[in-house]
């Protein structure tokens, strides 16, 4: 399974644009889209190639739903509880 995710153009330099992960900036390729992209674009981006470009509404629906599964996954992690070594052993 792939996942591409969303992400907004903060700069644009040739080829390359400087995307933000939702407060983590990373630089993505620009050579597989068909149209131009301009900063303030939201963009998909997989193994570090801009895929697609989203309109807003569409990116923001996308990141609020990868929120909610993180939440989700995070209510559903319980620590393990932390077990003693046992030093009584019988000789």
């Amino acid at each position: 399974m792939c996942l591409a995710a969303p992400a907004r153009v903060l700069a644009i330099e040739g080829n390359e644009a400087t995307v933000d992960y939702n407060g983590i900036r990373a630089v993505a390729r620009l050579d597989a889209l068909p149209d131009p992209v301009a900063v303030g674009d939201y963009v998909l981006i997989h193994t570090g190639f801009a895929i697609r470009r989203l309109s807003p509404d569409d990116a923001e629906e996308t990141l609020r739903l990868f929120d909610e599964l993180a939440a989700a996954l995070d209510s559903e992690a319980t620590p393990s509880p932390r077990q003693e070594p046992d030093t009584a052993h019988e000789v």
